[in-house]
């Protein structure tokens, strides 16, 4: 259990109900929860149901108030990223199952969406959770430590995995990367290339998270 429970804006279900779903987004390097909590809208649309956290990381970057982090990047090597990460886990989790608990839902009506180094810590926390959440989103992101992953793997949920090919942020590599290492263990993990995008999330990303999730939440029509 972390000292301090993690904030940041939140959106209830858009249908007055209550929550059946709930969506958590992880930011990037440099922003916070305000960044991705605008995507709630247009997911509610789909997802009435689903109530959406956005919660803000705990680390400043260069000592700018609205600017966080999830971990130190600024030194690039992968051990030293992969040690953040595992620093940056704990109140990530205390987070999801405090408001689990709050919203009297399990795993299985969870999806975490994350974003650039977001993606990374959607990937690290939901494949270690206790119980299998719904789905995992991840964009222009990597995998942390994936020579680790066998040997602590906990769940496998579905994955998707959405990369630009023009990304001057995070490698376009990093997407056929994780794809291999999810493969590896079993994860059924889907990456799509976004041609000539970069660094961001665009309509048609957005669609294959939409229809990911409407599988999971909603599951096969019927016949």
């Amino acid at each position: 259990m972390t000292d301090k429970l993690l904030t940041g804006p939140s959106r209830d279900p858009a249908s007055g109900n209550a929550a059946k779903q709930l969506v958590v987004f992880l930011h990037g390097r440099g922003a916070n929860g305000d960044d991705l909590i605008g995507l709630a809208p247009i997911l509610a649309e789909q997802f009435p149901d689903a109530a959406f956290l956005s919660p803000d990381a705990p680390l400043t970057l260069d000592g700018y108030p609205s600017a966080l982090q999830w971990f130190d990047s600024s030194n690039r090597d992968p051990e030293y990223m992969a040690a953040g990460v595992r620093a940056a886990a704990p109140a990530i989790d205390d987070f999801l199952d405090h408001h689990l608990d709050r919203l009297g839902l399990e795993n299985e009506n969870l999806a975490i969406f994350g974003f650039s180094q977001g993606c990374r810590m959607a990937l690290h926390v939901g494949l270690r959770r206790k119980t299998c959440p719904a789905a995992l989103l991840g964009f222009s992101g990597s995998l942390a430590a994936p020579e680790a992953l066998a040997a602590e793997i906990t769940v496998k949920p579905p994955v998707l995995l959405v990369h630009g090919d023009a990304d001057d942020i995070v490698p376009y590599s990093s997407l056929a990367q994780a794809e291999a290492a999810l493969n590896g263990v079993g994860v059924p993990v889907s990456a799509m290339t976004r041609p000539g995008l970069g660094h961001g999330i665009d309509n048609e990303g957005l669609g294959f998270a939409m229809a990911l999730l409407k599988r999971v939440f909603e599951g096969p029509p019927e016949k």
